[in-house]
C-alpha cells in the first residue's frame, strides 16, 4: 500500500501539467499546475523542517480553498505530520478546544476572511501550551513578528534538495478531523495513509471514473469531504476548480465555462446551481456526475437535475467512514432519487435491531459498518468503547437494504442537526440556550428545509416571567462566541417538553410536531 507522500510526488511527476484553478470571492483568480503546487509544497515543507517540525507533529490549517491551503496540506503530508484541517467558520472557543486536545504545534490561518478579523484566532492559538509557530496568510503590518510569521516566508526555502518523509507504515496517522456529534465538544477523528487512500480508490472503482474527469470543489477543507477533494485533485489528471466561498451563480458559471464534469455538495449546493443556471440560461449538462448528501436529499431535486442533463445521485457516509454507500451515473433514476446507493467496494454493512440482531432486507435497523477506509479511532479513546460492536462501527443512523442491495437512510439515533452539510450538536445549542436567564428547559431538533436539508429549531420552556424571541437568541449566541450557523432559526415556546419515563426528551415527538407545524403553514 502506498503512502500520501508517494502519491503526491508521483502525481506531480506524471500529471505535472494538470491545472488547478483557485476561484475566490476576495482574490483574483489563480491558476497553477500540479508541478507548481508540488514545488511550493516542498519549499514550505523544507521551511517547516528547518523550524523543527517533523513526523508525528500536528499541523492545524484553518484556511479557505486558496492555493496556500492546498500547498499547506501537501507540505504537511510530505513532512509526515498529521494534518488538522479546521472549519473556517469556527471561532476562538471552538478553535481553542481543538488545538488544545490535539496538541497542535503549528497553526496556519488567514489575517482576514470575508470581512472578519482573524487575529482573535491567532490570539487563541498562541495560548495553547504545545503551540510553537503561527503562520499568517495575507498578513497585514499589524501582525507581531515575534508571534506570527507570514506564510509566504516559507516559500523562500529551497525545494530542490527536499526529500519527503517515508512513513514506516501506511498505518501511521495522517489526518485528524474534528466533527460535531452528539456531544457538545467536537470529536477528533483519526485517519491513516491507508484509510485515506482506500477511500479514494474505492470511489474510483465504485463509480468507474478515473482521474481524467474535471471537477468543481466547493467543500472547505475543515470537512472530510473538503480534505478528500484536496486529495483527489493532488491525484487527478484533469482540471480542478476550487471555490473559497459558495455562490450558486458563480458555481453555475464555472461549470458552464470550464465544462466541469464532476462535483459534490449538500442539497443546497445542487439546488443553487440548477436555479442559477435556469435564471441565466447556462448550459450545465457537462456536469454528468454530481454527488449529494450530508443532509436530507429530496427525491424531486435529483429528478429536477436530470432535466438539466445533470446526473445526480445520493451518497452516505461520515467523517469516521467517509463513503459507506453511493449511487452512480449508471443507476436508474428511481434508485438515484430514492436511495443512498449501493455499498462501496471494500465496505461491509450490517443492519441490526435494538438487540444487535441482523434484520431482514427492507426492514429498518441501526447501520453498522466496517472496511479499509474506516478511521483509526477517536482522540478521546473513551468514545471508542461505545462506538464499536465486535469490530463494527455504530453509525447511529437507521436505514434498510432493499432486495437490489441499495441502502436507504430513514432516520438517525444520534442527535445531530445537519444544516447545509454542517453537523451541529443539539447539545451544544441546548447548553447555550440554558445559559440564558430566561430559559428553564430547552431542546433542539432539526426541522426540514428544502434548501438546507435541515435548520435549527428549538423548543423552550421559559422561567416564570421570562421572555425570549429570536433576536434575543441571536444576541445570546453571538455573545457566547458560537458560529452563526448554529443559531436557532425557529423558536417554539412550550409549557412542557415531552419526556420518557427516565426523563429523556422525546426528540422524535418534537420532530413530528415541527413537521406538522410546517405542513400547516
Amino acid at each position: 500500500m502506498s503512502t500520501l507522500p508517494e502519491e503526491i510526488r508521483t502525481t506531480a511527476r506524471d500529471h505535472g501539467a494538470t491545472e488547478v484553478v483557485f476561484h475566490s470571492a476576495v482574490r483574483p483568480v489563480e491558476t497553477a499546475t500540479l508541478a507548481d503546487l508540488y514545488e511550493q509544497a516542498a519549499a514550505v515543507a523544507a521551511g517547516l523542517r528547518a523550524r523543527g517540525v517533523g513526523a508525528g507533529d500536528v499541523v492545524a490549517i484553518q484556511l479557505p480553498n486558496w492555493r496556500e491551503c492546498v500547498v499547506a496540506h501537501s507540505a504537511a503530508w510530505l513532512l509526515g505530520t498529521t494534518v488538522l484541517p479546521i472549519v473556517s467558520i469556527y471561532g476562538p472557543s471552538e478553535l481553542s478546544f481543538i488545538l488544545r486536545q490535539s496538541a497542535a504545534k503549528i497553526y496556519i490561518g488567514p489575517r482576514t476572511w470575508r470581512g472578519r478579523d482573524c487575529l482573535p484566532l491567532f490570539d487563541a492559538a498562541s495560548e495553547i501550551p504545545t503551540m510553537q509557530h503561527l503562520f499568517v496568510v495575507d498578513a497585514s503590518g499589524e501582525a507581531s513578528a515575534d508571534q506570527r510569521t507570514e506564510f509566504r516566508e516559507l516559500l523562500d526555502h529551497d525545494a530542490a534538495g527536499f526529500e519527503p518523509y517515508t512513513p514506516a507504515s501506511p498505518a501511521e496517522r495522517a489526518l485528524l478531523v474534528y466533527t460535531s456529534g452528539t456531544t457538545a465538544d467536537p470529536k477528533g477523528v483519526q485517519h491513516s495513509h491507508t484509510t485515506l487512500i482506500a477511500e479514494v480508490r474505492s470511489m474510483e472503482e465504485h463509480r468507474g471514473t478515473g482521474d481524467e474527469v474535471s471537477s468543481l470543489a466547493a467543500f472547505p477543507s475543515g470537512h472530510i469531504a473538503g480534505v478528500l477533494g484536496i486529495l483527489r485533485l493532488l491525484g487527478r489528471g484533469a482540471t480542478t476548480v476550487l471555490m473559497d466561498a459558495w455562490d450558486p451563480a458563480v458555481a453555475a458559471e464555472l461549470v458552464s465555462s470550464y465544462r466541469i464534469e464532476s462535483s459534490a455538495g449538500a442539497p443546497i449546493h445542487l439546488a443553487g446551481i440548477l436555479e442559477a443556471a435556469d435564471r441565466a440560461g447556462l448550459d450545465v449538462s457537462s456536469l454528468t456526475e454530481y454527488t449529494t448528501g450530508a443532509a436530507n436529499v429530496a427525491a424531486e431535486l435529483i429528478r429536477r437535475a436530470d432535466g438539466f442533463g445533470v446526473h445526480a445521485f445520493r451518497c452516505y457516509g461520515s467523517t469516521e467512514h467517509p463513503t459507506i454507500s453511493s449511487g452512480s451515473t449508471d443507476d436508474p433514476l428511481d434508485k438515484r432519487a430514492n436511495t443512498d446507493g449501493r455499498i462501496t467496494p471494500g465496505t461491509e454493512v450490517l443492519i441490526v435491531d435494538d438487540n444487535d440482531r441482523p434484520v431482514e432486507p427492507g426492514v429498518d435497523g441501526e447501520i453498522l459498518c466496517r472496511g479499509p477506509e474506516q478511521f483509526l479511532g477517536y482522540t478521546d479513546a473513551t468514545l471508542d468503547t461505545t462506538s464499536f460492536a465486535g469490530g463494527w462501527f455504530r453509525t447511529g443512523d437507521v436505514g434498510n437494504l432493499d432486495a437490489d442491495g441499495y441502502l436507504t437512510i430513514t432516520d438517525r439515533k444520534k442527535d445531530i442537526i445537519v444544516r447545509g452539510g454542517e453537523n451541529i450538536s443539539s447539545k451544544e445549542v441546548e447548553d447555550t440556550l440554558l445559559s440564558h436567564p430566561a430559559v428553564a428547559e430547552a431542546a433542539a431538533v432539526g426541522m426540514p428545509d428544502e434548501r438546507y436539508g435541515e435548520k435549527v429549531c428549538v423548543f423552550v420552556v421559559l422561567r416564570n416571567g421570562g421572555h425570549l424571541d429570536l433576536d434575543g437568541i441571536r444576541d445570546h449566541f453571538t455573545g457566547a462566541g458560537l458560529a452563526r450557523q448554529k443559531m436557532p432559526e425557529r423558536l417554539e415556546v412550550v409549557d412542557v417538553l415531552p419526556r420518557t419515563a427516565s426523563g429523556k426528551v422525546r426528540k422524535p415527538e418534537l420532530r413530528a410536531q415541527i413537521r406538522e407545524l410546517l405542513a400547516q403553514a
